[in-house]
Formats: C-alpha cells, sequence, structure tokens
C-alpha cells in the first residue's frame, strides 16, 4: 500500500487516544463552559493478505498490537510467527492495518465466513450463523505458576489505577493489564473496547516473545464471554476482572481450565471456578 494526500503510515504517539469536545457542566443551578477531553474511537479496518475482514470500532493507538492480538485471540493465525508483515495507516477518522499472514492461515480464514463490521462492547460481532460460534475451547494444560491469589489479586487492584493515563483523561475508557504471578503489573493497554484493550495486551506480549502461561490478566471490566474465550484460546491459566462475569465466561473458564475471579478489590474477590487450583 503506498501512501496519498489522504493516507499516511503513522507512528502510535502521534494519536493521543482522546479528542478535546466544547461542554457545558451543570451543578445545581450552575453552568460552566470548558473544554473536556473524549476517548477517541473510530473504525478500524483490519485487513488480511489484501483482504478486509472485519471493521472494529477503538481507540487509535497501539494498533500493531491490536492486529496481532486480535489475530491471535480469535484464531485467525495459529501464531505469531504466521504474521508476516503488519503495517499501520491512519486517516484523520479512520485506520486500515494490512497484515500479510501464512497462506494456509488465509484459506481457513476465508472459509470462516465473517462479516465485515463490528461494534465496540459486542460479543459476537461477525459470526452469522450459530455454527461459526466457537465456545468450545480446548483445556489448559498444567498451570506452570502458583498464584497466592489473595495477595496478588489485591496488589494488581491496588496498582491498576496508577496505569490508567487514558483513563484519567477521559473518564471513559477500559484497560486490560498484564500481571506476575505476584501481582505486579508489567503491561496495560487502554481502548474504548474491553476486548479491544485485551487483543492490544497480548498482541504486545505475543510481539514480545511473552510466555502467556507465566502471569494472568487483570481487568477493568466485567468478565465477558468473549474475553474468558480470547484468554483461553492464549492459555493464559488466570482471568480476573473488577466486575462480574457473565454465566457463560464462567462456563468457557470452566471447560478451559482457567481461573475466573471477578470483583476483584484490594480485600475481596469472587472465585467463580474454585475447583481449578493453580
Amino acid at each position: 500500500m503506498s501512501a496519498d494526500t489522504e493516507t499516511s503510515a503513522m507512528t502510535e504517539t502521534e494519536r493521543a487516544g482522546f479528542v478535546e469536545r466544547a461542554i457545558v457542566r451543570h451543578r445545581g443551578d450552575s453552568r460552566t463552559c470548558a473544554i473536556d477531553h473524549v476517548a477517541e474511537e473510530i473504525p478500524v479496518a483490519l485487513v488480511f493478505n489484501g483482504i478486509s475482514h472485519v471493521v472494529m470500532m477503538a481507540t487509535p493507538r497501539d494498533l500493531e498490537a491490536f492486529a496481532y492480538g486480535f489475530a491471535l485471540t480469535e484464531g485467525v493465525v495459529a501464531s505469531a510467527a504466521a504474521i508476516f508483515d503488519c503495517e499501520v495507516w491512519l486517516r484523520p477518522d479512520s485506520a486500515e492495518v494490512a497484515m500479510i499472514i501464512a497462506q494456509e492461515d488465509f484459506m481457513r480464514l476465508k472459509d470462516r465466513r465473517r462479516a465485515l463490521t463490528g461494534r465496540t462492547g459486542c460479543g459476537v460481532c461477525g459470526i452469522d450463523s450459530l455454527e461459526l460460534l466457537d465456545l468450545r475451547p480446548q483445556a489448559l494444560p498444567p498451570s506452570v505458576i502458583k498464584v497466592d491469589l489473595p495477595q496478588a489479586l489485591a496488589k494488581a487492584a491496588a496498582g491498576l489505577r496508577a496505569h490508567q493515563a487514558l483513563m484519567d483523561a477521559t473518564g471513559g475508557v477500559h484497560a486490560a493489564a498484564w500481571c506476575t504471578p505476584q501481582g505486579e503489573i508489567v503491561h496495560v493497554f487502554e481502548d474504548i473496547g474491553r476486548h479491544n484493550g485485551l487483543d492490544k495486551l497480548i498482541g504486545h506480549l505475543a510481539l514480545q516473545g511473552a510466555d502467556l502461561r507465566r502471569g494472568f490478566v487483570f481487568l477493568s471490566s466485567r468478565g465477558s464471554y468473549e474475553l474468558a474465550r480470547k484468554a483461553a484460546r492464549m492459555r493464559i491459566p488466570l482471568l480476573a476482572t473488577i466486575s462480574a462475569p457473565s454465566s457463560l465466561a464462567i462456563q468457557i473458564a470452566t471447560e478451559a481450565g482457567m481461573k475466573l475471579v471477578g470483583f476483584c478489590r484490594q480485600d475481596a474477590f469472587v472465585d467463580y471456578t474454585p475447583h481449578i487450583l493453580l
């Protein structure tokens, strides 16, 4: 793809992830005019081997990591090694990420007959029949980490907010954190979509060659079906969320043998898979 007057390759640092908008704040009988920071949301087209596969609504930051993570967590490619090239093209109101993947993965992708559009908060975007809905994860291998859940979750819950710069600016994005078994936060990615944030995190870890069996994910969201499915597909042993999980997320975690906890606070959490040990 070549750049033209409307399309150019841009670095991640050139987009803040928020835009400024004029607002009027009302409190009681008072009114105050101000400029507010609003989380940016644009359509991002993911293109594999020249064919547009899906358009996701996302925050235009860390889009290479997002594309890698999406390709992995959605089963588009079997491993990061099957991604041969990735280019990010940003426009003022949209973006495109073009990836070159292994031919066998591309042929399998075409067979899945995915539709072309998605929405920020959806869980089964692009699925046009029940037969294509993948709810049966493979069982995770035995855990290679030991986690003291109360201590690790308390540490992660206490530390996450300090890493949420975009949340501080806008008040309207989710965060996905990668934590050590002791609860130390190593990486955090933010996006207006909770599953986009997780894809960005996983994509970044894949680009680093990290072993996803040796840590856990902590999310500032509810534990929805697609988050549990993505985590299980990547063999992540523990998924922790600030809010509640859904029944389907619990089912997927149970079948995969993945520990799922919710309502994580500095002094409390709820274990939805108590039979699964780490």
